[in-house]
């Protein structure tokens, strides 16, 4: 148990005890001071219920914690401030508890549904995707560590317009071209033509406006728009030729996203398509119209008035009977809660789509549905490079191999210049470059909080020091190395007398279930990331201040050793709930 946590509990009871105070929880704080102590407490909250200065307090509490309780073994009171010394038997106890049950896990009986990626067939995965994918992979990784059964699903927007501007361009310009005979990744190949089309697009557009039509007439009037218009009713009608080509092209992309999501380390349990779910949500709009939830306008469009929860009128059904992607969105919501036993949803989606989940949510509580009390938008700020934002139509995007490649390039190039890898098979340097760089991308991306707009700096990413996978990774293989030297462990080890930078780690150690309950209570990876590398400087200070290998007192030498073996476990655990490996060496 964490050893905050009982000191917190110990503090309580003795508040009631001493002045009869129910509910009183204080701050409890590791001691970063000079004055001597392990823990702080801040008494100042109580001044004010007892009308007594804090220094006469932190005394009083001071000496019913060594007197009542028995696990404080001093105490002192610098301004107010109560500093205690924790009796080192609690810190081996803890240790050894932290030991025997790393691998438990409490189940919670209940499943959470994870949404992420969700990408347009129309084009190759970029940057943001990357956060999406990785956060969102790493929020179920995060769940199911806390005890949670975990559904994996992204559903798939495979038509619509955008979809049918890729499929235009390549009837017009591909010349029968496909991914096999240009050697080019699928979803990239399809991605260009979608380029392609932005280009004609553009350069019609501007022919009428030297011709002098108005720019936005322009755009209604380029008759490359105009074709891809028909295709999508062609499309939507079913007619053989448009399906079969758009069938084939979807193929392509499938292919090559899989391959990307491969590298990247992240799949999925469900996989839905928009094609298939489009037409969902219909009967949900006659039900709220039975009702009186929904209401229908003279020109028969079905809207939601939302204007007394403080959003707006929101259309649902066109006049002409299309849905909307509302529509298709409240469908594939109730969709999933019929096939699948699910206590709670959650969509990992940027915040640019802030308003419309709002709205959906509010929805599916007026149509009756009481789960939309669980279901959660898991709003994520945007990527930018230092160039500033990225354009899909334009080409100016990241793309998510390139980068991934390029990390994998600099891990290498890193790696031969420290030269430490050589006594390795080239199979085993190729998966370490790989892990590494990699590494270096995911915990970038995660280690801030999902709410923030970030920057990405790959050279940045992949620096040895500092707050990077790498550092992290580094220290996992210095153990390791360690561990391999030392030979067998011994599984029980005699009691010893801890110092300070023992203390600090097992502190650090036993907080790792503390900080995953809460990180997957906040739907945070940012939370473990951090706690990560809290642990990884904790043991680098321990490693430097205490000798292992060549201690003379085999007691002190096996506690080390096990320490060290249980801190490898926990950075090992902790970058899987991020979705990064390790590596022996580096």
């Amino acid at each position: 148990m964490n050893i905050k946590y009982i000191i917190e509990q110990k503090l309580s009871e003795v508040i009631l005890n001493v002045y009869q105070l129910k509910d009183i929880k204080l701050e409890v704080q590791e001691n970063k001071t000079e004055f001597e102590g392990d823990f702080t407490i801040v008494t100042f909250p109580l001044v004010k219920q007892l009308k007594k200065n804090p220094e006469n307090i932190g005394v009083e509490l001071g000496e019913a914690l060594t007197e009542q309780t028995e696990i404080f073994e001093s105490f002192n009171v610098v301004k107010g401030f109560l500093n205690v010394k924790v009796k080192n038997q609690l810190f081996v106890d803890n240790f050894r508890s932290v030991t025997k049950n790393f691998s438990t896990i409490e189940k919670k009986n209940a499943t959470v549904m994870v949404e992420y990626s969700s990408p347009n067939t129309n084009k190759p995965l970029h940057l943001g995707h990357i956060r999406n994918n990785l956060l969102g992979f790493s929020v179920a990784q995060i769940l199911k560590e806390a005890g949670y059964d975990v559904i994996k699903t992204q559903i798939i927007n495979d038509r619509g317009i955008h979809i049918c501007k890729s499929m235009l361009a390549w009837e017009k310009f591909g010349n029968g071209a496909t991914p096999e005979t240009t050697n080019t990744k699928g979803d990239k190949f399809v991605g260009n033509y979608y380029v392609e089309f932005d280009k004609n697009y553009k350069k019609e557009i501007a022919d009428f406006v030297n011709q002098g039509v108005g720019e936005e007439q322009a755009k209604k009037e380029a008759p490359v728009m105009k074709e891809a218009q028909k295709m999508l009713l062609d499309w939507e009608n079913g007619e053989e030729t448009v399906r079969a080509l758009w069938a084939e092209m979807n193929s392509w992309v499938y292919k090559g996203f899989n391959e990307t999501y491969k590298r990247l380390g992240v799949d999925f349990d469900q996989v839905q398509y928009e094609s298939n779910t489009y037409i969902l949500g219909k009967d949900l709009i006659q039900a709220g119209l039975d009702k009186g939830v929904l209401y229908q306008k003279e020109d028969g469009s079905v809207w939601c008035d939302l204007t007394d929860e403080g959003l707006d009128q929101k259309l649902l059904l066109r006049s002409d009977g299309t849905s909307v992607y509302m529509t298709q969105d409240l469908g594939t919501a109730v969709e999933r809660f019929k096939q699948n036993n699910i206590q709670k949803l959650i969509y990992t989606v940027g915040n640019e789509q802030d308003y419309h989940f709002q709205v959906l949510f509010k929805i599916l509580k007026k149509l009756g549905y009481e789960w939309a009390d669980q279901l959660f938008h898991l709003s994520y700020g945007m990527v930018e490079l230092p160039e500033g934002k990225m354009k899909s139509r334009e080409g100016t995007v990241v793309d998510a191999d390139d980068l991934m490649q390029e990390m994998y390039e600099t891990a290498k190039s890193k790696a031969q210049e420290l030269g430490k890898l050589e006594t390795l098979s080239e199979e085993d340097k190729e998966a370490s470059y790989e892990t590494v760089g990699l590494g270096a991308l995911k915990y970038f991306m995660l280690k801030v909080d999902p709410k923030k707009k970030m920057l990405f700096n790959p050279a940045e990413s992949i620096d040895f020091n500092g707050n990077t996978g790498p550092f992290i990774q580094y220290t996992y293989a210095r153990i390791q190395s360690l561990l391999s030297k030392a030979g067998a462990l011994q599984s029980e080890t005699a009691d010893i007398e801890l110092n300070q930078s023992e203390k600090e780690l097992i502190m650090q150690l036993t907080n790792f279930k503390t900080v995953v309950a809460k990180s997957a209570e906040t739907l945070s990876p940012a939370l473990v990331a951090n706690y990560v590398y809290d642990l990884v400087k904790a043991y680098n200070s321990f490693y430097q201040n205490n000798p292992i290998l060549n201690q003379e007192d085999e007691n002190v030498k096996q506690f080390r050793l096990n320490i060290s073996d249980i801190t490898a476990k926990t950075i090992k655990k902790s970058l899987e709930l991020l979705g990064i490996g390790t590596v022996n060496r580096m």
